[in-house]
């Protein structure tokens, strides 16, 4: 007869077979919990993904909106021009004042080629330097003149006053000539020039007057990127050629010419090429601003090397800057009171020269 007894395992192999078991056991919750945590994964990832995205969306736009805010602070703050009350200027005055801005608005009606009081400019219009009839902020504006001048001038080498200011625009950046100080037209600029700067404290220059002044390039500048800028955001109102676009009239500007026969000459402040480039920078082209530029820095500098690179009257300059260790560090025409070429001074790279200076400075 056959024994079907079975051996009672042993407590060892009972230990084993536990241990196995209990290790299966595990692997089955880790593996549940794998996929447990897989199927949790997959769904919850791409929401915390969305969610990150948002919160970086919302960052972005709130750092935007400081910025902004922090811009348009700085914006209030600079200066801008006005008329304002004429209650208490007298009738006589204030006629002077507007006949003023007139003439800084419309030079070319009454001072250019077919000038009705007189032809004796280009046929620019002040106001095509001086934006907004010289009250737009960094727009190359009125608002420190009329507090700082009377003032010593290293490009004439003395003291001048604003008639003698005003002349070196008539015979500079509209190639012209020089008004009679006793002129009307001569009172009516200084005037007008004086009413915008009522409020500006003697001797201090506010915030936002004149042009601003861009950090200098690293470099050379490079004419042929300047070019390509002058093409993409310029010679639709400039024209291709820089000859600017005339009204219907034929008398005044729409555009004014950026070089040739018409436009400003060498001894104009827009020749120097830092003046050309900060003046860009926040007003060019057509609806840029301070809050609103469409140039960065390069393209502005770029844009000045083009531009003043064309042909454009001379001037005789030979009574300019008597002390030459005066000339600024972009005065294209030597002698010069240093090493540096009139290429370099021209075009930079212009630290080197900024250097010299500071190093020798007496």
């Amino acid at each position: 007869m056959m024994d079907t007894h079975k051996p009672t395992p042993s407590k060892d192999e009972i230990e084993i077979k536990f241990r196995a078991i209990k290790r299966a056991m595990v692997m089955i919750q880790l593996l549940i919990a794998a996929v447990i945590i897989f199927q949790l994964y997959m769904y919850c990832m791409p929401q915390w993904k969305a969610y990150r995205q948002r919160q970086t969306e919302r960052e972005a736009i709130a750092q935007r909106q400081q910025e902004e805010k922090a811009q348009q602070k700085a914006f209030d703050a600079l200066w801008k021009g006005s008329l304002g009350d004429s209650t208490l200027i007298s009738s006589q005055d204030w006629a002077l004042i507007q006949y003023g801005r007139e003439l800084v608005s419309n030079t070319a009606y009454y001072l250019g080629p077919r000038g009705k009081v007189m032809p004796i400019t280009n046929g620019m219009n002040c106001q095509n330097c001086h934006l907004e009839a010289g009250t737009r902020p960094w727009g190359n504006n009125y608002g420190a003149v009329a507090s700082t001048y009377p003032k010593y001038r290293a490009r004439s080498g003395g003291v001048e006053d604003l008639s003698k200011r005003v002349n070196d625009c008539m015979e500079r950046s509209l190639n012209g000539k020089a008004l009679d100080k006793d002129s009307k037209e001569m009172r009516a600029f200084i005037a007008y020039i004086e009413h915008l700067g009522r409020d500006v404290e003697k001797g201090k220059k506010p915030e936002g007057s004149g042009i601003y002044e861009l950090e200098l390039p690293a470099t050379a500048l490079d004419t042929a990127a300047g070019e390509t800028v002058y093409q993409a955001k310029c010679a639709s109102c400039h024209q291709a050629d820089g000859q600017g676009l005339k009204a219907e009239d034929g008398v005044v500007y729409t555009y004014p010419p950026l070089w040739g026969e018409h436009s400003y000459n060498q001894g104009a402040g827009l020749y120097r090429m830092s003046r050309f480039a900060g003046y860009v920078r926040y007003n060019m082209p057509q609806g840029a601003s301070f809050l609103y530029p469409q140039l960065t820095d390069e393209e502005a500098w770029n844009l000045a090397g083009f531009v003043n690179s064309q042909p454009r009257p001379g001037l005789d300059l030979s009574a300019d800057w008597p002390k030459i260790e005066e000339k600024p560090f972009d005065h294209p025409f030597g002698p010069y009171a240093d090493p540096f070429s009139e290429s370099q001074h021209k075009y930079g790279p212009y630290g080197p020269i900024k250097a010299f200076y500071k190093k020798n400075k007496k």
